[in-house]
């Protein structure tokens, strides 16, 4: 009986934190784009480049070089829009909450009997008191500044026009390797005649900036401490 209670112990254990173990030692990940309009949408689809069109031997015209008086803006599957990234946020938070309970109680009992003209009483009292009392206070100060510019793909054209983008960027120096990624829709209005889009007009923007290696593992803390709170309950 004490193992059967230990197993559903465990196995409570283990189903509590296995959110916690499916990401374990990862970096958090992002949610796909266009998830906030639709529950279960797909995540961002790999572009379709389109076949290259090529010239006939008689023609002294290229359909693959640009036309002077075309529109140079992205605005079919494959092409690329360069998003420039400039955030310099400041947040700071600080509650602060309390709870404070108490109770009491208090009773008596009083009896009193005779047997042959000889009487007898009995007393009790008795009282019961609780206190529940609970203060919580946290803080956030973060600053974040970026600046940097990244390229990013047309991946699918919506039915309302607007274009899906997505891109990333890997820098390698030495054994780090800086990792940006960038998705989201994009209006095409939006984007200027040098075919660029700045970062606050993408909506369902997903940006990541990070990366891995020697110096990311040496900041992590210890695999056996991260284990520990993952599956401790306190």
């Amino acid at each position: 009986m004490t193992r059967i209670a230990f197993l559903a112990a465990a196995g409570l254990a283990v189903s509590g934190c296995a959110g916690e173990l499916q990401d374990f030692g990862r970096e958090p990940r992002l949610s796909p784009v266009g998830s906030g309009l639709q529950a279960y949408r797909e995540p961002v689809p790999v572009a379709a480049f389109p076949a290259v069109a090529r010239p006939s031997e008689q023609s002294l015209w290229d359909p693959s070089r640009p036309n002077l008086f075309s529109n140079t803006r992205a605005s079919k599957v494959g092409d690329i829009v360069t998003v420039r990234i400039a955030i310099n946020d400041r947040a700071t938070l600080d509650n602060a909450s309390g709870r404070s309970r108490e109770a009491s109680g208090k009773t008596g009992l009083s009896l009193g009997f005779s047997l042959n003209g000889e009487g007898s009483s009995l007393s009790a009292d008795g009282s019961a008191d609780s206190t529940s009392k609970s203060n919580g206070k946290g803080s956030i100060d973060r600053s974040e500044k970026i600046e940097l510019s990244i390229a990013a793909v047309v991946a699918e054209v919506l039915p309302n026009g607007n274009l899906l983008v997505s891109g990333s960027q890997e820098v390698r120096v030495n054994f780090e390797v800086r990792v940006l990624k960038i998705a989201g829709i994009v209006t095409p209005r939006d984007i200027s005649p040098e075919n660029t889009v700045p970062y606050d007009k993408i909506a369902e923007a997903r940006i990541s900036y990070g990366g891995r290696g020697r110096l990311t593992d040496v900041q992590q803390p210890a695999w056996g401490q991260r284990l520990y709170d993952a599956v401790t309950p306190y």
